[in-house]
């Protein structure tokens, strides 16, 4: 079996960062904040746009996109958000190398923290999450787009080296 690869997509990337996360919403509509209509019709220049502004990683196996993650700064916050993996890649080593990755990213900004949020009861990604050391912060919120579901944060203090048992993949 193959190891998954992370790379950072360019601008000229635009179309499989596009792919990617239109099947990621197709997949999984209730885990992200987007919602798939109004990602489609943004046009290639806003997706040009998206990936010139840095931050996304895109996972690959065996040559196929399988996964992608951006890493986004608000104010002067850093965030881990839209992480999503392809159901056929899923358990084979795709989504931690994408938070690595984006862990990555943020101590390249010189972050002291990374952020996140998980959307609803989601037992898998709060498991991914606390194996890299992220940790709740006990804020919930309702999800802007749907309030009737809430979504939870976690936090990774970058100050330290990562924290993952051995072996885990």
């Amino acid at each position: 079996m193959s190891r998954a690869v992370v790379t950072a997509p360019t601008e000229a990337d635009w179309a499989v960062v596009r792919a990617v996360r239109l099947a990621a919403l197709a997949d999984s509509p209730d885990a992200f904040e987007a919602v798939l209509a109004e990602e489609e019709t943004r046009t290639e220049e806003e997706w040009r746009a998206r990936v010139r502004a840095g931050g996304f990683r895109l996972a690959w196996l065996d040559g196929e996109p399988v996964g992608l993650a951006r890493g986004e700064r608000h104010r002067d916050e850093h965030h881990l958000v839209g992480v999503w993996i392809s159901p056929a890649a899923r358990g084979r080593g795709a989504a931690p190398a994408l938070v690595d990755a984006v862990v990555g990213w943020a101590r390249e900004q010189g972050a002291s923290r990374l952020y996140l949020w998980v959307i609803g009861d989601n037992p898998a990604a709060h498991a991914l999450y606390r194996r890299h050391g992220f940790l709740p912060t006990g804020r919930v919120q309702p999800l802007p787009v749907r309030p009737e579901q809430t979504e939870q944060q976690y936090a990774l203090p970058l100050d330290r080296p990562p924290t993952r048992p051995p072996g885990d993949s």
